[in-house]
């Protein structure tokens, strides 16, 4: 008898984006490098299906040099040229030129809060936020997104509106927003 395993209906199909649900979504993240990648992702994913950007992933962690937010920050026009000029990430000048001006800011952040993560885990007291209702269809802000992107745009960051916040809490697991159905979401909640 084989039981099919239950996952939210957005994954999919495609082993990459299964891989990324089953694995990485939803999951807490508190380290400050990873959650930096995450947030430049999240921002270069707007307008756009999160498969393109999963899939250009790599592409981005090489030409951003592993998202090493010390070298960005440093980064020339020659750097803005070379990476508007790599067909394998999203070659868009104002989100490139954000990614350079949020490496900046990130590092005044960190330097200013002690740290990337405690700054931003602190819109959730610290944990992951439990939802107290169903999860509705579409929901793209809650009032601690609406609250993150203010204070980030305070802080000199860009790409960072609420919608992108949203999707960024979500995917590093400050709120569960896996379906019920799905295996992660028990898994998740505990």
């Amino acid at each position: 008898m084989s039981t099919t395993v239950q996952r939210c209906v957005w994954a999919g199909s495609d082993p990459l984006m299964v891989a990324y649900h089953d694995e990485e979504w939803g999951v807490p993240c508190y380290d400050d490098d990873e959650l930096f990648e995450r947030l430049m992702l999240e921002g270069f994913q707007a307008g756009l299906s999160w498969s393109t950007i999963l899939n250009k992933r790599e592409n981005f962690r090489h030409a951003f040099h592993n998202w090493e937010a010390r070298r960005i920050a440093a980064y020339s026009d020659a750097d803005i040229a070379r990476l508007l000029a790599n067909p394998g990430i999203v070659r868009n000048r104002l989100k490139v030129n954000g990614a350079v001006r949020n490496a900046r800011a990130f590092l005044e952040l960190q330097q200013a809060e002690g740290g990337f993560s405690r700054f931003i885990w602190s819109f959730t007291g610290g944990a992951p936020l439990a939802r107290t209702e169903p999860l509705r269809e579409n929901l793209t802000h809650s009032p601690e997104s609406d609250a993150l992107s203010k204070a980030l745009k305070k802080r000199g960051f860009t790409f960072v509106g609420t919608t992108i916040c949203y999707a960024f809490m979500q995917s590093v697991g400050m709120v569960n927003d896996h379906s019920e159905e799905c295996f992660r979401y028990a898994e998740l909640s505990g």
